[in-house]
């Protein structure tokens, strides 16, 4: 191991999430904690400014995703390595922060060792997954992952949500089928208009029913 201390930003909008990965950086003699972000915005004008090396990224925030951000910094700062750490393990987000740039792909509730492990394969060049993602990249390699034809920019619950739209499902029932809060579905609906470059719902359930979703119930909801 060299004298060399990389430079780490923390981009998350939870701060007690971001309190967390600095106690863990505090003990890692290799790492320099050297600024943090709520944003995806903030994230790169910090990463930035602070010359940093590493970027350890949440994909959901505010103003600017995760995924942009990290599109962002990669084209800006050759060299940058970019960890996600996330909730979310489909292999939408997956591919999307891959193509992003991203270098190494956790998933929140990782260990200590885990993430540990994770930030010094990143710096050094190489690529860290999570245990689950792993498994979902080697599936693809050997040809054995279920293939995604529908929508691929979509997670896999928005795919849920707008085949529920698809159907005639409004919000409320959408939110009690899959035990989500009215305000999470409104979310997934925007972020489903956003991905699929509609202008509203309707249009994005014309695009569905075009595409063979919602066709098992026309009068639901």
């Amino acid at each position: 191991m060299t004298d060399r201390r990389w430079r780490v930003v923390i981009a998350d909008d939870h701060p007690i999430f971001r309190e967390g990965l600095r106690a863990v950086l505090g003990v890692l003699p290799d790492f320099e904690f050297v600024g943090e972000a709520a944003t995806g915005a903030d994230a790169v004008r910090v990463a930035t400014d602070m010359v940093a090396d590493l970027v350890v990224m949440d994909l959901h925030m505010p103003e600017v995703d995760g995924v942009e951000a990290t599109r962002r910094l990669v084209a800006s700062t050759p060299g940058i390595a970019v960890l996600v750490l996330t909730m979310y393990d489909d292999d939408g987000m997956l591919n999307a922060a891959l193509q992003a740039g991203a270098r190494g792909y956790l998933v929140k509730g990782a260990g200590h060792d885990e993430i540990t492990q994770a930030l010094r394969s990143v710096v050094a060049g190489g690529a860290a997954f999570g245990a689950g993602v792993a498994d979902q990249i080697l599936l693809r390699l050997s040809g054995r992952a279920e293939p995604k034809t529908l929508f691929p920019q979509l997670t896999r619950r928005e795919l849920e949500v707008l085949a529920l739209l698809a159907r005639g499902t409004g919000n409320q029932d959408i939110a009690r089928k899959l035990w989500l809060s009215a305000k999470t579905v409104r979310n997934h609906v925007a972020n489903i208009v956003a991905k699929l470059e509609v202008s509203d719902r309707f249009e994005a359930i014309v695009l569905a029913r075009d595409a063979g979703l919602g066709r098992e119930s026309q009068a639901e909801g």
